[in-house]
């Protein structure tokens, strides 16, 4: 699957059925209802699996993710800027210590979509939080 990079955040590229303008009409119909049933198994894995993996998430788990998120990315720009104060050109291991930091960041962040986009899909299932 080809992936397309946007500012920092790489997303994914979904190919979907178009058909040929000259296919015949039933073929198309028996090719969607075939990639139909593609869609569905790979749903119904996803829900299976991310369920017995993940389980229910809720409020708390984002805001963990949320949190671990926004304190990764203060490290890194923390960083960065005592280096930038320093004046001083970069050394490997200090540009080493902030591609870890930023790395870190990043698959906190990816997390974060990941769980929000399996939950906008269906595959993990939401507990609200009570009304108070």
């Amino acid at each position: 699957m080809a992936s397309i990079m946007t500012s920092n955040y790489r997303r994914n590229a979904l190919d979907h059925f178009e058909p040929e303008p000259d296919s015949d009409p039933q073929a198309q119909r028996r090719l969607r209802g075939l990639l139909e049933q593609i869609d569905y198994t790979a749903y119904a894995a996803n829900k299976e699996i991310l369920a017995q993996t993940v389980g229910a998430t809720g409020l708390a788990q984002f805001q963990h993710l949320a949190v671990a998120s926004a304190s990764a990315r203060a490290r890194w720009v923390k960083e960065a800027l005592t280096y930038a104060t320093q004046g001083q050109t970069l050394s490997a291991e200090q540009v080493a210590r902030l591609t870890a930091l930023r790395s870190a960041y990043e698959e906190l962040t990816e997390a974060y979509e990941a769980m929000r986009r399996m939950v906008e899909r269906g595959y993990l299932a939401y507990e609200s939080t009570p009304a108070a």
